[in-house]
């Protein structure tokens, strides 16, 4: 599909992107799979400096101290935590704005269709409004909430990164069609209404529990008071609401003439919410050490991302050659 631009920096910027080789659809994939990764990935790396307690190893934004961009001796910070959280600044935020704008020449070079266009620019777009979000996080001495939202703004940004990720590898000539039936599609919708819930729930776990962001001065940060195994057994309970929408889904589908790729996918979704499950389980009854933690954001980050993937595949674009449908998904 051919985007035709009537504004002349649109037309600029296809002037140069068209200097650039003309990506594979193969190729397109797999940068719109290293962009997904990579807002995984700095997501991961967030709360590797939460339970390192390196959240203000950087005291200040966009530098790491008043007088020095970089991390400098200090008798009040340790350097590791200085260096925690300026990797994470630096190393996780470069990775995703690189591959971000690699997926957004990739599409403009190929011409593809404006849909895939609009979720290619998110990626940068919303990065960079991540960076500021986190700058706010630090500067707000890591208040609870808004540490809570920094990490549901990532994982609305690993949805929008899987579900660029299934789009690219669908032709733009094709046509929606139906690979799993109304009701079922109903039911993941909301599954995924639950699971926005049950990540919520699991932030306010988090905001009272034993990880505060900064060992150096955890009684100055801002918990949240309320009782643990209160939070915990909401979020639990919506975890279990999720999976009984998606078991319910798989019977509703089961009744029918059942997709593979669906079927797949669903199978997918039970195993990594299993898993998912399992490490939050252990976790809780473990005192929550740092490593499970990690793995449970990891974790999260998987079921978010294969949700948005099943979601897109129960109606897929399909390309259309002489009356035949050509499955162009995986």
């Amino acid at each position: 599909m051919t985007v035709v631009a009537a504004n002349p920096i649109v037309r600029a910027w296809y002037r140069v992107v068209d200097l650039l080789p003309l990506p594979s659809m193969r190729a397109q994939r797999r940068i719109a799979l290293a962009a997904l990764l990579a807002q995984a990935l700095i997501t991961v790396t967030g709360s590797v400096v939460r339970v390192t307690g390196s959240g203000l190893g950087c005291p200040t934004w966009p530098k790491c101290h008043d007088e020095s961009l970089l991390p400098v001796p200090s008798s009040e910070v340790p350097w590791w935590h200085q260096a925690i959280e300026f990797g994470n600044r630096q190393i996780a935020v470069w990775i995703v704005v690189t591959t971000a704008a690699a997926i957004v020449l990739a599409v403009s070079r190929a011409r593809r269709r404006r849909e895939i266009l609009v979720y290619a620019w998110i990626l940068p777009a919303s990065t960079i409004a991540q960076a500021v979000l986190g700058g706010i996080t630090v500067l707000a001495g890591l208040t609870w909430w808004i540490v809570g939202t920094h990490l549901l703004v990532s994982a609305a940004m690993v949805w929008l990164a899987a579900t660029l990720y299934v789009k690219v590898g669908q032709p733009d000539d094709g046509v929606l069609v139906d690979a799993a039936p109304r009701a079922a599609r109903g039911l993941v919708v909301a599954s995924a209404v639950t699971l926005a819930f049950a990540l919520a729930a699991g932030v306010t776990v988090t905001g009272a529990g034993p990880h505060a962001g900064d060992r150096t001065r955890p009684e100055a940060i801002d918990r949240l008071h309320v009782s643990i195994p209160l939070l915990t057994s909401v979020h639990a309970l919506l975890v279990v609401v999720y999976v009984m929408l998606v078991i319910l889904a798989v019977v509703v589908i089961r009744r029918s003439t059942p997709d593979p790729i669906v079927v797949r996918r669903l199978r997918l979704v039970l195993i990594v919410v299993a898993v998912q499950s399992l490490i939050g389980v252990v976790q809780y009854f473990t005192n929550v050490p740092a490593l499970l933690v990690v793995l449970h954001v990891a974790g999260a980050c998987s079921v978010v991302a294969e949700t948005a993937i099943l979601y897109q595949v129960m109606r897929p674009r399909e390309h259309v050659d002489e009356g035949v449908h050509e499955l162009s998904r995986t």
